[in-house]
């Protein structure tokens, strides 16, 4: 990609982050609240999360994201083993996910970057599981943040390049493409080609919100 047009890109992009940030901060907690509960139900019912025996969900932030902290003990207590990130900073903010072990465990862990909750990199005195361990299956989904979507099935994310890095390292293994599933409020979906995206940004294989479930397939 030319120079001249990667410019104009990020342009677009920081453009769209702002103007979407405008609406996220607008939004009620009454409606965060309502709105996660109903994309947690739309997720139970989902015929590819109960067949899912692994699955990455990330841990919401305070405000203007959908509050996962329902879906994550859903997770728990359907018996699915659970990855949740970790960006450690003395990595150059790399992201990994990693494995919790219990509800106590996730109760128990500290707010990080952002504020939202991370998981310390050992339990119980030994290192946590990795979803990139050689000898981890691989994850089935993962369930994917951001700041805007299209019916593209395009994403915007805050800029940072995590999730796009950590989709890539799964995609150099061995392990099988994780379903990406991305998490919106109803207002977080514009309409096709409305995301300007590079060519290294993912794209979503589905996106759930509180009135609809979009596929690709």
């Amino acid at each position: 990609m030319a120079s001249s047009a990667l410019t104009t890109l990020k342009a677009q992009k920081r453009s769209l982050r702002k103007a979407m940030s405008v609406l996220l901060n607008a939004l009620t907690s009454a409606s965060i609240e309502e709105q996660s509960r109903a994309v947690t139900a739309q997720i139970l019912s989902l015929p590819a999360f109960q067949q899912a025996r692994s699955v990455s969900c990330y841990l919401s932030m305070p405000s203007g994201e959908l509050d996962t902290s329902s879906l994550v003990s859903e997770i728990l207590r359907c018996g699915k083993t659970l990855f949740v990130p970790k960006i450690d900073q003395s990595k150059g903010g790399h992201m990994d996910f990693l494995k919790v072990y219990e509800k106590e465990d996730l109760d128990s862990f500290p707010r990080g970057s952002w504020g939202i909750k991370e998981p310390p990199s050992q339990w119980q005195g030994s290192p946590r599981d990795s979803a990139l361990d050689e000898r981890i299956a691989g994850l089935d989904i993962i369930f994917v943040p951001g700041v805007a979507f299209d019916r593209s099935f395009c994403r915007l994310g805050h800029g940072k390049g995590y999730y796009d890095h950590l989709i890539a390292s799964f995609s150099s293994t061995k392990k099988s493409k994780p379903l990406l599933v991305a998490l919106a409020f109803q207002e977080q979906v514009l309409e096709k080609d409305k995301v300007p995206i590079e060519p290294h940004d993912w794209s979503m294989d589905l996106i759930v919100t509180p009135k609809m479930i979009l596929s690709k397939e």
